[in-house]
């Protein structure tokens, strides 16, 4: 049996700055110990999650896998995650960051690396970005 190539990350406790971090490197681990169905996915997700609300919403989670029969929907399960437990601060200061962002004299690899980064922050639909990088070019 292989061995992972991501260690296991620990518990996510409720601290809203280190969730993006948390997330990336989760999503890591789920990829690299093939966890591809929906239910097992969720289910490592929320096996990581302890204390308090994170605590709470997990086991709220946890109910609902029990009693439903059907496969979650795992699009709707990370809207509702993110949603929940992200930096919204980060995500409104990257849609102001965004919204004023010039490529001025930078070289169109450098603007469009840290126009995408922005819009991921942001996290704002297709058709919002494709606007905002026409009007910032």
């Amino acid at each position: 049996m292989s061995k992972s190539m991501v260690p296991d990350l620990g518990w996510f406790d409720r601290d809203r700055t280190k969730f993006e971090d948390w997330w990336r490197g989760i999503q890591l681990f789920l990829k690299s110990n093939r966890v591809i169905e929906t239910d097992d996915r969720i289910t490592a997700i929320l096996s990581c999650l302890r204390g308090g609300v994170v605590g709470i919403y997990a086991q709220k989670k946890l109910d609902e896998l029990d009693e439903e029969l059907e496969t979650q929907d795992w699009d709707k399960f990370v809207k509702e995650i993110k949603t929940t437990f992200s930096n919204k601060i980060k995500a409104a200061d990257a849609k102001w960051k965004i919204k004023s962002f010039k490529q001025e004299k930078q070289n169109i690899v450098d603007f469009m690396i840290k126009f995408e980064a922005l819009a991921m922050k942001a996290d704002i639909d297709e058709l919002h970005t494709i606007f905002l990088l026409k009007k910032n070019v």
